[in-house]
């Protein structure tokens, strides 16, 4: 069986042979005996990051290994333990039913769990580190199909956490949980670029999370505050001259809200909230390209002045931007590592070579703020400009060639972006 493509359609899998084994013994089996491999998630990467001459999906062993789709929650040990098949919707389903909840999702519930915490994805909030965050222990099938075992503070584990999949199949996941909560969605619509230069940390703290989109033309559109019922005081009126929003909104500009989850205030659970999109859905665009660029949230002002500079680049090509921030973390490739972040994220039309063209100018505007791309987005940037981003990274590298000394797991993408050759 070959793998096809990823979800955005613009990379093709050169994979010839997709595994789909039931139990850990065969994930063992197969992993020692394959020459080159990577695990595929849910594909909601944008670039090769996850090919190789064979694939391997965990959506069966997820399935096959407990009566709750691979699911086990302990609500006395704070912890739920998963898969590493399992996607983000089908766990906060498990998760509302054991009146348990995660600290943050991120944007679209129909990624899987392992994919988004092996490349730092996150949701926003200015105290809310991104999702691997939330890993409290790990299971890895390394290349010579030994089982390893990780927990938070034992030795290694913040280099395993952020594995870009280059150190073995995660097949089981332990996060941290927190009991249930509600949250209420309200956006707000037409902030003046001024207003935002001049109240950036208030607009981003008004809420447990909040996220701008932008068409980088006259004015931020809209503001989309999430708030906590039992902590967070929604604000009231308007929001530094951005009025509330009457109707519900599509983070993308004309597009129909009906795939969103529930905003103008009504509250309700946690997992039909801080998610932007809901499950049964196509999630966002659909056909689309996406980069981001997360730096230091202390420069996030100039780092935008900067963008709206090549604005008129940008524009042609673009679906939406949205700004959010992240909390900062110890997770060795983590995006957010030592310190505190904000995001741009670009929801880009879906053409390759014009895209590439735009982020040369886009990443020219942002090195001066040391930004570190996305793992699983697009961006140009090469191992040679990226590992001075990362304190860790030649620990990391030296992780990868302990933990992998064969290369089963290395690929191109790996090569060019991380390692270096």
């Amino acid at each position: 069986m070959t793998a096809g493509t990823n979800w955005a359609g613009n990379h093709t899998y050169r994979a010839r042979r997709l595994h789909r084994p039931t139990t850990l013994e065969q994930v063992q089996e197969i992993v020692a005996a394959a020459p080159r491999i990577r695990v595929l998630g849910s594909r909601h990467s944008f670039t090769g990051i996850a090919d190789s001459a064979e694939l391997l999906s965990l959506e069966a062993v997820s399935a096959a290994a407990s009566p709750l789709a691979g699911i086990d929650v302990d609500l006395d040990g704070g912890t739920v333990t998963l898969g590493g098949g399992v996607r983000y919707g089908e766990l906060a389903e498990v998760l509302r039913d054991a009146g348990a909840a995660l600290h943050n999702t991120a944007s679209l519930p129909h990624i899987s769990v392992a994919g988004a915490v092996a490349t730092a994805t996150h949701g926003s909030g200015v105290t809310n580190g991104n999702l691997a965050t939330a890993v409290a222990a790990l299971e890895v099938v390394t290349s010579d199909g030994e089982v390893v075992r990780m927990a938070r503070g034992d030795a290694d584990f913040d280099g395993m956490v952020v594995g870009l999949g280059a150190l073995g199949a995660v097949t089981r996941l332990t996060l941290d949980v927190e009991p249930a909560f509600e949250v209420a969605q309200r956006v707000f619509e037409g902030l003046s670029w001024d207003a935002l230069s001049e109240h950036f940390d208030e607009v981003v703290g008004c809420g447990y999370s909040v996220s701008l989109f932008t068409l980088w033309g006259e004015d931020v559109e809209m503001i989309w505050v999430k708030s906590r019922t039992d902590r967070d005081g929604a604000p009231d009126g308007d929001l530094f001259g951005a009025v509330p929003a009457v109707v519900d909104r599509n983070p993308v500009v004309g597009l129909d809200p009906t795939p969103c989850t529930p905003q103008l205030g009504r509250p309700g659970p946690w997992s039909d909230r801080l998610p932007h999109f809901r499950m049964g859905f196509t999630p966002s665009v659909g056909d689309e390209l996406q980069s981001e660029y997360l730096l230091h949230s202390s420069r996030a002002v100039e780092a935008i002045t900067a963008v709206r500079a090549i604005a008129a680049r940008i524009r042609p090509l673009l679906l939406t931007c949205e700004i959010r921030t992240v909390a900062a973390d110890r997770l060795w490739l983590s995006t957010a590592y030592g310190h505190d972040c904000v995001a741009l994220h670009f929801t880009w039309r879906r053409d390759p070579a014009g895209v590439l063209d735009v982020l040369t100018d886009l990443e020219a505007a942002l090195d001066p703020f040391g930004a570190r791309p996305h793992w699983g987005k697009v961006f140009r940037s090469g191992a040679t400009r990226i590992a001075p981003l990362y304190e860790r990274h030649a620990d990391f590298v030296d992780l990868v060639q302990r933990l992998d000394p064969r290369g089963a797991f290395r690929n191109d993408w790996l090569e060019e972006r991380v390692l270096g050759r």
